[in-house]
């Protein structure tokens, strides 16, 4: 947020009151759960045109003045308790499989920047067939896809050269770029907020070209309701964007969605925009964006997300938009959905990130979801992938979530949080390729490190909930951010390549030497080799059913499950790791069982109770069907003794009498009360045990051949 004209020092006092005061309502909104909002706010367009070729236009001189910071305020959250035990905490990182970076090349650096001496730089990129176009404040770059700068850096205005107003004039940044990918066009937005009317100003291209010539639009906010932290999506609809919602500039009021009017916008013709807010709970939202070649089902609403009012669950909204009848219009949410336990990164505090060679500590930005909300519809289900920043092992972690069914109930299909060492990984972005590999990108810092930009992922057969794949690394920044500066990112971008829907391109900044206001950025690629394998990478399949019995019926060893070595039929081309799950009753007991086993022993379940297990398999492009299962317990029966009890009170005082056939096979008999022997007597067939404890009890007897595993079965007295 660029808080320009307005008393930053203000804001400060009210947000802090605020603050302490939100977990004294926070509870109030779970009457709202799943309200439908209709009648939204209609914000007709300011004006439009059609630009020049931005090639052609002449580029916009440089602003001279002094460094500038660009304010983000925290959005009022409940301080979610410390030391909250985790349980979806991944503390390695696995092996080093993660593709290394197939780019790597600087993108723009602040001394390249024409018009922003500011920090931070809200980097932000989108690719397409031909061009990678990033976004910083306050100015934007093409490249070719062999990473060579093609057009700019030039300042973001530059699009509205010629278009008159707020627009032109300023050059005020929180900027976003995305690729249409149904249209083939982009998108640039940003806002101007150093004058009012508040405006959001956003150009579509007219082809393909993200040089050439854009549909120019300006849409007002009014003077009072600052238009915070823009993040837009695509969707076959309409362009969906989230805003923070700040009052005369001070005062959070909750957050606004609002839907543009794609179809108007592509074409160059009169566009408006359909809006709702939110209660002051909710902040930081993200509109789903979409990713791969498959829209989502005729009809579907787009879907918005952002953290819940507790550090157990999300907020999840979905936005269906009429332009021809905007009384059919509606904003459902929210519904929560239940996660696991955070911790937040930096507690009730802003900044806690720190690096080596300085006493600065680095914005951890916590209290929201990161950029992007990024879906994909694979056919068979569709896949919503979000992240944020908590704590985790003495350090911070990347919190992470595939979301399925988004439209019926919204569920948590697995998360995970992964902080492999003590270090802080934050300012995360997450996407999936068309295999359902899963890419994340962060920023790394530690008090014996400069800030890093690495990545790790997971393929889609890898054990849920991890990123198991390793950890890449696009730059080690050789500098700390010093001189008190904290800002750091706000944001970062990790967007799937639509000519192979494979290649993952991440960019985020860095440090080159230690300062302040010198920040670089950088642009790095990878990808799975998995991805795209087709009919050369499959989950496997040619299974034969498995079978399970009693280890050892006169003992309590557990059950035995056995399956057939694979034929061969894997699918997978020798690509991925091979393993096998074991399930009870259809939930998995041993995940990632190594190729070549073909046996498990189950001593965890019940005794004398009939399960059916079964077994899958997992390579690196998917899993299998679960096998038809075999029955089994574990019965610790010989059948050789046969125990019956009785159990009575004497005075009070409780008694049990034991009677077993056939006795007098041995000289004497362990008698076993809940599993522990209390006596060895003579094999007579009989026994009385003085328990002389009063009131209720239950106990289990069995008896056994005296020092053989020869036994009965168990009986149960109870008071």
């Amino acid at each position: 947020m660029n808080l320009f004209g307005h008393n930053f020092n203000r804001f400060l006092s009210i947000l802090f009151l605020f603050y302490l005061a939100f977990p004294l309502f926070a509870q109030d909104d779970q009457s709202s759960q799943q309200n439908v909002q209709r009648n939204p706010r209609i914000i007709h367009e300011i004006k439009h045109d059609v630009s020049p070729p931005v090639r052609s236009i002449p580029p916009l001189p440089g602003e001279a003045g002094v460094k500038r910071v660009i304010q983000n305020p925290m959005i009022p959250r409940p301080v979610t308790p410390p030391g909250v035990i985790d349980p979806v905490l991944q503390t390695w990182s696995g092996p080093t499989s993660i593709p290394t970076p197939g780019l790597n090349f600087e993108g723009i650096a602040v001394a390249d920047s024409p018009s922003c001496n500011c920090a931070p730089p809200d980097t932000n990129g989108d690719v397409g067939p031909d061009h990678y176009v990033q976004t910083v404040n306050t100015d934007f770059a093409v490249y070719n896809k062999s990473g060579i700068k093609t057009f700019g850096p030039v300042r973001i205005n530059t699009l509205w050269s010629g278009f008159g107003g707020g627009c032109q004039t300023n050059n005020n940044g929180d900027p976003t770029v995305v690729y249409d990918s149904i249209s083939n066009r982009w998108v640039i937005a940003q806002f101007s907020v150093s004058t009012t009317p508040y405006l959001e100003c956003v150009a579509v291209s007219t082809t393909g070209d993200p040089a050439g010539t854009y549909n120019r639009y300006a849409f007002s906010y009014g003077t009072t309701d600052f238009p915070d932290y823009p993040k837009m999506g695509v969707w076959q609809d309409a362009y969906y964007t989230t805003y923070n919602i700040f009052a005369g500039g001070a005062f959070f009021t909750g957050s606004e969605v609002c839907a543009f009017d794609r179809a108007k916008m592509l074409a160059g013709q009169t566009a408006t925009q359909q809006c709702f807010k939110t209660s002051s709970l909710y902040g930081g939202l993200l509109p789903s964006d979409l990713d791969g070649p498959t829209l989502p089902p005729e009809g579907s609403p787009n879907y918005v997300i952002g953290l819940g009012i507790s550090n157990n669950d999300l907020a999840f909204w979905k936005f269906h938009v009429d332009f021809a009848t905007p009384a059919n219009t509606t904003f459902t949410g929210p519904a929560t959905i239940t996660v696991a336990a955070y911790s937040s990164l930096c507690g009730a505090s802003r900044n806690c990130v720190p690096q080596t060679g300085t006493t600065t500590l680095l914005d951890g930005l916590h209290d929201r979801v990161m950029n992007r909300f990024a879906y994909r519809n694979r056919g068979t289900h569709e896949s919503l992938v979000v992240n944020h920043s908590v704590a985790a092992a003495g350090g911070g972690g990347i919190r992470w979530y595939e979301i399925r069914t988004p439209g019926t109930t919204p569920t948590v299909f697995q998360q995970g949080t992964y902080a492999p060492d003590s270090n802080f990984r934050w300012m995360g972005s997450i996407a999936m390729d068309q295999s359902g590999d899963i890419g994340v990108g962060f920023s790394v810092s530690g008090s014996t490190i400069h800030p890093q930009i690495h990545y790790a992922g997971r393929l889609v057969g890898d054990p849920p909930g991890t990123l198991p794949q390793g950890e890449g690394t696009i730059i080690d920044g050789p500098g700390s951010q010093t001189g008190g500066l904290t800002r750091w990112g706000d944001y970062s971008d990790i967007v799937v390549d639509p000519s192979d829907d494979c290649t993952f391109w991440y960019t985020t900044e860095y440090i080159p030497s230690n300062g302040s206001f010198n920040w670089r950025t950088r642009i790095g690629t990878f990808k799975f080799p998995t991805c795209g394998a087709g009919g050369g990478c499959n989950a496997p399949s040619g299974l034969t059913n498995n079978s399970a019995a009693d280890a050892d019926p006169c003992a309590d060893t557990g059950v035995n499950i056995t399956w057939a070595q694979d034929a061969g039929d894997w699918g997978d081309s020798g690509v991925g790791t091979r393993t096998y799950d074991v399930l009870r009753n259809g939930s998995p007991i041993a995940t990632g069982v190594a190729y070549g086993t073909t046996t498990f022993n189950d001593n965890t379940a019940a005794n004398a109770t009939s399960f059916t297990y079964s077994v899958r398999y997992n390579n690196g492009c998917g899993q299998s069907s679960t096998t038809a299962g075999a029955p089994a317990s574990d019965v610790i029966s010989c059948g050789t003794i046969t125990l019956t009890t009785r159990g009575y009170k004497v005075k009070g005082l409780q008694k049990a009498d034991l009677t077993w056939s056939p006795s007098g096979t041995t000289a004497n008999t362990d008698v076993y009360r809940n599993g522990v022997i209390i006596t060895t007597t003579p094999n007579d067939g009989f026994y009385t045990d003085p328990i002389n404890n009063k009131g209720k009890g239950t106990y289990t007897y069995k008896v056994c051949e005296a020092g053989t595993s020869t036994c009965s079965n168990n009986s149960i007295v109870s008071f």
